[in-house]
């Protein structure tokens, strides 16, 4: 338990942080199976843009630091391979 103000304050910031994350997490995730979904059904276009948006999140939740980079990277060049062996 925090004893100091500081160390409450933290607590009180670091709870927020991670509300904002979760939610982060949340999004990509969505923007990650609206892509998948298109990928397999088969329509090029509409999955090209759903890469893109999805893209789009992961980069930014690793900016905001609700994920690692490399994991953002990963995740991306998976989508895409998915996207180009389709």
């Amino acid at each position: 338990m925090a004893n100091t103000k500081s160390a409450k304050k933290m607590v009180r910031k670091i709870e927020r942080r991670t509300l904002i994350n979760k939610m982060r997490r949340s999004m990509v995730r969505t923007f990650v199976k609206k892509a998948e979904a298109s990928i397999e059904a088969g329509d090029k276009k509409n999955a090209k843009e759903a890469l893109i948006n999805a893209e789009s999140q992961i980069m930014r939740g690793a900016q905001k630091g609700a994920f690692n980079k490399k994991t953002a990277s990963r995740k991306i060049s998976r989508l895409t391979k998915k996207l180009i062996n389709s």
